[in-house]
């Protein structure tokens, strides 16, 4: 049971240290994107995360309001997408259908432009690595 002293050391943590929640994230798989066309993945792409994620900010500012902590950045994570996108070989259209997604619900932040190329890389990994300054010049 939370007593009156726990309170009031929260309280004064939110007032004299600034506590807040830095980050809150939701992650998304995309696998259900995948189809042999660019297009068509970037669109699916947009509209899962627009149709999932569209909430994340509304909440987050009903978490902070109901305990009055504020959440300093809303963010979505998703499969890695050199995954989602090899099948199409249309990376550049997955990152701008990402960053349209992500400026029309309002996030900081969306992570999974990425590879997992730990052990090594394929074909695919490596057209999509080659893809990165692309993307990060228009997007």
């Amino acid at each position: 049971m939370i007593n009156r002293n726990e309170i009031m050391e929260t309280v004064r943590m939110i007032r004299e240290h600034h506590l807040d929640i830095r980050t809150i994230t939701m992650g998304l798989t995309l696998f259900d994107c995948i189809t042999d066309s660019g297009k068509r993945t970037a669109e699916k792409v947009y509209e899962k995360i627009v149709r999932e994620a569209g909430g994340i900010c509304a909440v987050g500012g009903k978490i902070s309001a109901m305990y009055g902590i504020p959440i300093v950045n809303k963010r979505v994570s998703v499969t890695p997408i050199s995954l989602v996108g090899a099948s199409s070989g249309d990376y550049i259209g997955i990152a701008r259908a990402m960053d349209r997604a992500a400026r029309e619900i309002g996030i900081d932040f969306i992570g999974g432009y990425s590879a997992m190329v730990q052990k090594g890389a394929t074909e695919g990994e490596t057209a999509f690595l080659k893809s990165i300054p692309e993307a990060l010049a228009t997007t």
